[in-house]
């Protein structure tokens, strides 16, 4: 999801509009570097090892980091000026290195009292749903127009002191 910083108004969304998707490269370095962002130290999150012995296959990504991914994809869509009011989540099959999750969304519902819209999430990876869950953002209500200002030419302007 790439482009211009601008945000979406309420009017400007319907409900049962669809994000755009959002691929995410799951790598080891970023699953074990998150968790530690997020101050998991959980040895699940980085210690392949030890992450075998408590039956995981390998590493994998913290709750702390999906709900972080979750929150980028909306506010992603739904630009700067908006608003997270709530994120609700439930995780699935984990998030291994090596592998890719797809986050994909819809817009469930709106709340013309508030400027509120519910969008529900889904990011799935090869072994299937990573995380489902809704988020409710505020969105700004229809934006002003742009206005276009003229530059003014600077003048000069001689100064003349009263010293030698």
């Amino acid at each position: 999801m790439t482009g211009d910083a601008v945000s979406r108004s309420y009017e400007d969304v319907a409900v049962g509009e669809e994000l755009p998707e959002l691929s995410i490269p799951l790598t080891r370095t970023m699953i074990v570097a998150t968790a530690l962002a997020s101050r998991d130290y959980q040895d699940v999150h980085h210690d392949p090892s030890l992450a075998v012995e408590r039956g995981s296959k390998d590493v994998f990504m913290n709750i702390l980091t999906t709900n972080g991914l979750v929150d980028r994809y909306v506010t992603g869509w739904a630009g700067p000026a908006a608003v997270v009011r709530a994120i609700r989540i439930r995780l699935g099959a984990p998030n291994y290195p090596g592998d890719t999750m797809v986050l994909t969304g819809t817009v469930a519902a709106k709340d013309d009292s508030g400027g509120r819209v519910e969008v529900a999430v889904r990011g799935v990876n090869a072994i299937g749903p990573h995380v489902t869950g809704t988020v409710v953002v505020e969105l700004p209500a229809v934006q002003a127009p742009v206005v276009q200002v003229q530059a003014v030419e600077a003048q000069a302007v001689e100064v003349r002191g009263s010293g030698a």
